[in-house]
């Protein structure tokens, strides 16, 4: 199960970095378990250098380890590489009150602080993502990636 979902990670960032270099943006995809041949080892330094010199970086793969989900790795990476923010896609514009698709009358927030989610109870993310995250005040953004335009719109802050 978890050696799978890590690996169907790598697929989408191959799928994300080709896109990438389609559009002529140079992107480097980096995994947390070797796939020598496929794409590179994550390696906080080399990472960092890619970053610094303008490279788009895909992590991939998880942390590598099985229990720990892709909202921990993003979350973890995000920390590790000195981020921003972690942006999280779904299916929905972003955080509600409750399950929009359950309950229409679910209201969308423009802005919470990690205190306020926890108060409010919120699922935004798994809760040892949303600890790291909290823990080393990282911005989240949650977006609705079946929007066109979405992620751009995040990346810009818009």
């Amino acid at each position: 199960g978890d050696h799978m979902g890590m690996l169907a990670t790598v697929m989408n960032g191959l799928a994300m970095r080709d896109a990438l270099h389609r559009a002529f943006v140079n992107a480097r995809l980096m995994s947390a378990i070797p796939l020598n041949g496929v794409c590179d080892a994550y390696n906080w330094a080399e990472a960092i250098s890619l970053l610094k010199s303008g490279r788009v970086v895909i992590f991939s793969a998880g942390t590598g380890n099985p229990f720990f989900t892709t909202d921990s790795a993003a979350c973890l990476r995000g920390i590790e590489i000195e981020a921003d923010t972690v942006i999280k896609a779904t299916k929905v514009d972003g955080v509600y009150s409750d399950d929009p698709v359950k309950n229409p009358e679910a209201t969308l927030y423009s802005q919470l602080t990690h205190d306020e989610i926890i108060d409010k109870e919120l699922k935004v993310m798994d809760l040892a993502a949303f600890t790291l995250a909290r823990d080393h005040n990282m911005p989240l953004s949650v977006f609705n990636m079946n929007k066109p335009g979405a992620l751009k719109r995040v990346i810009m802050g818009e």
